[in-house]
């Protein structure tokens, strides 16, 4: 039974002469009891269908919704929500159809506990008292198999993980038994292992309640773990749609196997990673053209073969060591007497030690809360070690003075998760990447530091033009190359990236990748790479090694690591990841 059927849907956004398409005339149907995947990159309006069906865009002056979304609500009457008033479509959102964001952090309210939260949704939907409710809260919260219900209902989102403020939200979401939920990138900001929990309670709840889904998303492999049918949308058109089993293992657009080839491969080892430019070529006026290159031709032509991974494990192995941890202990206090006095702590990173060799990728992966980032910045001195060492080409930095660490930093550079806000909105790109090269007086005048910021915004595949360009005037992906032009400026020898491609596209995500490994073998650099995706680690490292609780659960040659693992907790990692 068809629950929801959007035809010709378009939206449309002006600012002054100019308009911009976001959703092109698309149609799709939504049958009960059934998932249909939306899936494509940023910019490509999946959010922003969704967005129109629920009417909550922010609908300015100039922006345009056409087209029908008729849906068989609870009370068996068919209705087009494109055109229900403001006053109508509160019938129904909430009641009928409910939406869950990707950032449960930015959707729940700080001041209020979860409960509340819920329990207010609950009230305003259902004719109950507050005592009922919250009743209704506690056993949704049950059903959504949070751990100690009770106490949940009374604390607040800054006390919950990722994942567990996520179950929050779908508590809200099916509080009033929806007919349709539409799941808006659910699972993007969270770990595998809670990643698949997330994906299984969705599942189980469907085959519950027999609720229609909508999951959006840019990873074809979440697609193919939940969905029935999938729609791929590139620029506001639908280029692909059918069963989920048959777009996957015959895809026909070159779109589709760009972003299916995008993804470290699992069972080959890559020179380089596929792109979407590799299937497909975008003209000037915004049409493209085939290159007629399959998945299987590309693959055979990037594989790195035995010979070629023997070859750079000597190479490896004749290096000196140009870091060195031993005992590494990291701790936070979390309770201090009346004295200030630490009478509690917490250990994010205990007694870790490896080694890394010059022009060697370290991988370390691990869920959040394991210590890896914390890792990361100690390594640094961004954040004070306990106890232990951290040798840098033979020298225990923690024992340097803040003037000869900064004289240090120019060797060692981070790049982070989220390129936005490692980069002054006021500052012009040009004067973001100089900044640094005037602190540690690289350059011998501005003119000859304007050539170099030209020749490394060359280098990470940018054109000169984005010199006077803000950071606001750029995608994700390209803020991230600009990040990488950063710390680059400095001619560091050493690089450590913390999630650097997490919050990216995987199309975008495969092109950073690839420009950090290009870059790493132009100048002779060594990356410590961290991630909570084993794919992607697996991928880029030589030694890979795995945390939990702050201390190393498993470490070794990143391929034996990943087809051979022996910790169990690898293990579940590796079995959490969708295929």
């Amino acid at each position: 039974m068809e629950v929801l059927s959007v035809k010709d849907l378009k939206v449309e956004f002006a600012n002054g002469d100019h308009s911009f398409t976001a959703v092109n005339s698309i149609s799709f149907s939504l049958q009960a009891g059934k998932t249909l995947g939306i899936v494509g990159e940023s910019g490509s309006g999946k959010s922003v269908t969704s967005l129109s069906l629920m009417q909550l865009l922010q609908v300015s002056k100039g922006t345009q919704i056409s087209g029908q979304a008729l849906f068989n609500s609870k009370s068996n009457l068919q209705v087009d929500l494109i055109s229900l008033t403001e006053e109508h479509i509160r019938k129904y959102r909430g009641s009928d159809i409910a939406m869950i964001f990707q950032e449960p952090m930015t959707s729940l309210n700080p001041v209020f506990t979860c409960g509340n939260q819920v329990a207010e949704a609950i009230k305003l939907h259902q004719k109950v008292s507050g005592k009922e409710a919250k009743v209704k809260t506690i056993e949704l919260f049950k059903k959504v198999k949070l751990p100690r219900p009770e106490q949940m209902f009374d604390a607040y989102p800054h006390q919950l993980s990722g994942g567990q403020k996520q179950r929050v939200m779908i508590a809200m979401a099916i509080s009033c038994n929806p007919k349709v939920l539409i799941a808006d990138e659910p699972t993007t900001a969270l770990d595998v292992t809670v990643q698949a929990s997330i994906l299984d309670l969705l599942k189980d709840l469907q085959q519950e309640t027999g609720m229609a889904m909508i999951f959006i998303t840019h990873d074809l492999g979440v697609i193919s773990q939940i969905a029935d049918e999938v729609v791929v949308m590139y620029k506001g058109n639908i280029v692909e749609q059918g069963q989920t089993k048959q777009v996957l293992e015959n895809p026909l657009h070159p779109y589709t196997k760009g972003l299916l080839s995008c993804r470290p491969a699992s069972n080959i080892n890559l020179k380089k990673l596929p792109t979407v430019s590799d299937f497909m070529k975008v003209n000037e006026d915004g049409s493209f053209s085939e290159t007629g290159i399959t998945i299987a031709q590309l693959r055979n032509e990037l594989v790195l073969t035995e010979e070629d991974r023997n070859n750079h494990t000597s190479k490896l192995e004749s290096q000196s060591n140009i870091l060195s941890i031993k005992n590494l202990v990291v701790s936070f206090p979390t309770r201090k007497n009346i004295f200030g006095k630490v009478t509690s702590s917490f250990t994010a990173v205990d007694h870790v030690s490896f080694d890394v060799r010059k022009g060697e990728t370290l991988g370390v992966v691990g869920e959040s809360g394991c210590g890896k980032t914390t890792l990361g910045r100690a390594i640094l001195r961004l954040v004070d070690a306990n106890s232990g060492e951290v040798n840098f080409e033979g020298h225990n930095i923690l024992n340097y003075s803040d003037k000869e660490m900064r004289l240090l930093r120019k060797k060692m550079q981070l790049v982070f998760q989220d390129p936005y806000s490692s980069l002054n909105p006021r500052l012009k790109i040009s004067e973001a990447i100089i900044e640094p090269m005037i602190v540690h007086s690289i350059g011998a005048n501005k003119h000859e530091r304007m050539y170099m910021t030209e020749q490394l915004l060359n280098k990470v595949g940018l054109n000169v033009d984005s010199m006077n360009k803000y950071p606001h005037q750029f995608s994700g992906g390209q803020r991230q190359r600009i990040c990488i032009a950063r710390a680059l400026s400095v001619q560091p020898s050493f690089l450590i990236c913390d999630e650097s491609v997490s919050a990216l596209d995987v199309s975008v995500q495969a092109q950073v990748l690839n420009l950090l490994n290009e870059l790493k073998a132009e100048n002779n650099l060594t990356y410590i790479f961290i991630s909570h995706d084993l794919s992607v680690v697996r991928y880029m490292s030589d030694t890979m090694i795995v945390m939990k609780n702050g201390k190393i659960e498993e470490m070794g040659d990143a391929k034996a690591v990943y087809e051979d693992p022996r910790s169990e907790y690898t293990k579940s990692l590796l079995s959490s990841i969708p295929n």
